[in-house]
């Protein structure tokens, strides 16, 4: 599949005013040529008729613009044909150009495939570039951006260029230990072994810092409480809009209800949850009772809108709801908070926002997906051995594993499966 020609519409989907229509390969010139004519110089755009190459049909007048492999996108000669962006006009051109033997229709994700697998970029941008495709919040945006532009690739190229050094010097101490002094090559592994220590904590810092999905996935918040204290009608105010539904019948919310919201940049993840109580003898409810208790133990944050004291486990904001009909129950440290007259709505929201702020990573962080992070703890925890091993064989071996984690890390030894998951959710032109 590799030696085909690929072409696809890399600009926005038809109609439009400009379609960019994109072939990527080696015979990406002489297609060019097949309905252009004459190719301008490289780099220079040129008007030229696109012609069909079977009968000579005019199919439109379009720019023209090639460039040159390897210092191409993907690697690989590259020909931009900038149509005019009608439905009827991007079809036939794609139809001469799959008439041509060798060309194809790209799949998704394969233009960027093939810059990953000529170098042009690594697993990690290839990463970032999904993550911005698909970013729904300015947060999402800003940090896809940067590890699209290749931060996390330079601190992982820095990572291994250390691992690679201290392997080196080791094996170095081990090819000469006949002929150099004993106590220098004891003193030169000390060495090793206090840098492989410091690079190993360097990692675990990063890893430290709150992953990369929480951006895209959101803050779960989790309003719990006993029946009929005000969740769902809470729910709706912090929304802005009717998304549960309310009553004062108790027990009416019996499953999780998950809405989510966007706010100032971050998104959020709201779920209602059936009221907690333990003397309920109908099983549609228990259920709803067990699922709400689950929704709990996995929430980032619980809104907990009960009288006694929230759940032990996890983040809680206590309330205190219905704060403008209710009189009785002892307010104390809890939010005072009514959904009827928007009293306290804001102050919710800025103790959700104090407690998020430790949940997500900010934009000038370096933050790691979970493979990522599998494969960087993966080498922090070999940095880790290294710098306790005696052994200087062993200590060859943990700096060895280290430098393959992070080969995985940037996809110099990614398999196939990884790659397909990966590019299946691009877009067809990318």
């Amino acid at each position: 599949m590799a030696a085909d020609t690929i072409f696809a519409v890399s600009s926005g989907r038809p109609p439009a005013a400009i379609a960019v229509l994109r072939l990527s390969g080696a015979g990406a010139f002489d297609a060019a040529t097949r309905l252009a004519g004459r190719l301008p110089p490289p780099r220079r755009a040129a008007v030229r008729a696109l012609r069909d190459p079977v009968d000579n049909r005019l199919l439109d007048r379009a720019l023209v613009l090639v460039f040159a492999g390897p210092a191409t996108a993907t690697g690989e000669d590259l020909v931009e044909l900038h149509l005019h962006g009608g439905r009827a006009v991007v079809a036939s051109v794609e139809r001469a150009l799959a008439s041509l033997p060798g060309l194809r229709a790209a799949e998704p994700g394969e233009f960027t495939r093939r810059a990953l697998a000529h170098g042009r970029i690594d697993l990690t941008e290839a990463e970032g570039l999904g993550d911005l495709l698909s970013a729904e919040t300015e947060a999402q945006r800003q940090m896809a951006l940067a590890n699209s532009d290749g931060r996390l690739r330079r601190a992982v190229a820095e990572w291994t260029a250390t691992a690679t050094r201290l392997s080196a010097v080791v094996e170095a101490v081990l090819d000469h230990a006949d002929e150099d002094d004993v106590d220098d090559g004891n003193d030169v592994l000390t060495g090793v072994r206090t840098q492989a220590g410091e690079l190993a904590r360097a990692i675990d810092a990063v890893l430290a810092v709150p992953p990369v999905e929480r951006l895209r996935d959101g803050i779960r918040v989790v309003l719990a409480g006993p029946p009929n204290a005000g969740k769902s009608t809470l729910l709706n105010a912090l929304v802005g809009r009717e998304a549960a539904i309310v009553s004062p019948v108790a027990g009416t919310t019996r499953d999780v209800i998950e809405i989510p919201v966007t706010r100032e940049g971050v998104a959020w993840l709201f779920l209602d949850t059936a009221g907690l109580r333990e003397d309920s003898d109908d099983p549609i409810e228990r259920i709803g009772i067990d699922r709400a208790t689950g929704s709990i133990a996995a929430a980032d944050i619980v809104l907990w809108l009960g009288d006694d004291s929230p759940p032990a486990a996890g983040r809680a904001i206590a309330l205190y709801p219905r704060s403008d009909v209710r009189d009785g129950a002892a307010r104390g440290e809890r939010i005072a908070v009514s959904a009827a007259t928007g009293a306290g709505i804001d102050a919710v929201w800025a103790a959700l926002t104090r407690e998020a702020a430790s949940l997500l990573p900010k934009v000038d962080d370096l933050a790691l997906n979970r493979r990522q992070a599998h494969h960087a703890a993966a080498a922090a925890a070999a940095l880790g051995r290294a710098a306790m091993q005696d052994d200087p064989l062993l200590l060859a071996e943990e700096l060895r594993y280290a430098v393959q984690a992070f080969a995985a890390l940037t996809g110099m030894r990614a398999t196939e499966a990884v790659l397909d998951d990966l590019f299946g959710r691009f877009c067809i032109g990318k």
